[in-house]
């Protein structure tokens, strides 16, 4: 019964996250909104965050909704990677996970590639396996997360939670990979 329960919040999870009838130009600007707000944000919070992303190869912005029932998590999510010499790569990503929590949140990732190897990496396999522990309880600007910064193979990883009431520990594996309807 724990079984379809989690089903059913992964399948809700991944719909949130397909397209809603937009043109592959309505998705992009929505993507790229989502990018500049997202920044807009981590430099408020942690303005040395824009000097690292100007000297860095590239970075990217996702968006992820994250569901965790007792044992398993799942998420999914979309974004798109800049590189500081002009590309630009659209990306979708998931998620699933072992361990404990109970709860839905929704976060940005912004990764900032310190080199081009670390970004052509990304872009091209796009795996990502760790471990997560977080709590959030936040509703627009009221309440609070406790998210992180990481830096391991020459990308720093910030999560800035938007909305959720999440308490999860979990070990999980995301695969990024190119959004081949809009590239």
């Amino acid at each position: 019964m724990k079984f379809r329960w989690i089903i059913l919040l992964a399948a809700l999870v991944f719909q949130g996250c397909a397209s809603t009838g937009q043109s592959a130009d309505q998705r992009r600007q929505s993507i790229e909104q989502m990018r500049a707000n997202t920044l807009n944000k981590l430099y408020k919070e942690k303005p040395y965050a824009a000097d690292s992303i100007e000297r860095a190869a590239g970075y990217a912005v996702f968006s992820n909704a994250n569901v965790n029932l007792l044992i398993a998590s799942a998420g999914g999510g979309y974004g798109v990677v800049h590189s500081n010499s002009g590309a630009v790569t659209y990306m979708k990503m998931g998620e699933v996970g072992v361990g404990l929590g109970l709860g839905a949140k929704d976060y940005r990732l912004v990764f900032v590639f310190h080199t081009k190897a670390a970004m052509d990496r990304f872009i091209n396999d796009g795996w990502a396996f760790g471990g997560q522990m977080d709590a959030a309880a936040k509703a627009q600007e009221k309440g609070d997360a406790i998210g992180g910064e990481l830096t391991v193979d020459s990308i720093t990883i910030y999560q800035l939670t938007e909305t959720g009431l999440a308490l999860q520990a979990t070990i999980k594996g995301t695969k990024f990979w190119r959004d081949d309807s809009l590239n």
